[in-house]
């Protein structure tokens, strides 16, 4: 029965944490999504959480979940607000959504530390600094 089950594969969607100068200097960041379809996404669930080890103790953040309804197609949208702090932990993002009646979801990872200044470049969809998801 299992085997009778297609799962699409998930193409032309994807992450990105950007960041931007506040009026007090220092860098306010945020997860976006973006999609790069000619069509829109719709009824988009993501789930958001943080886990991992930091001197040797086990950490994990709230999962917190997220609508966002429609996305228009080669737009991107705000996720969620995130705190530097937690760039050392996995950040993972888990996304569900619709094109038509078929449903896609995908889990992203930004890996420990993968949020860093070597990393960053401009992401045109956001039109801001920051690290796109691989």
């Amino acid at each position: 029965m299992i085997k009778d089950i297609v799962i699409p594969e998930v193409k032309h969607v994807t992450l990105a944490v950007g960041r931007k100068k506040n009026e007090l200097g220092s860098f306010d960041w945020r997860v976006y999504l973006i999609n790069n379809n000619h069509e829109p996404i719709e009824n988009t669930l993501v789930a958001s959480k943080g886990y991992g080890e930091k001197d040797g103790e086990e950490q994990k953040t709230s999962i917190l979940r997220h609508f966002l309804d429609t996305i228009a197609p080669n737009s991107a949208t705000l996720i969620e607000p995130i705190d530097p702090a937690i760039f050392h932990p996995n950040n993972e993002y888990w996304v569900s959504y619709y094109i038509g009646s078929q449903i896609f979801d995908k889990r992203f990872v930004f890996v420990p530390d993968s949020i860093r200044e070597e990393n960053i470049s401009f992401i045109k969809e956001i039109e801001m600094d920051g690290v796109l998801h691989s």
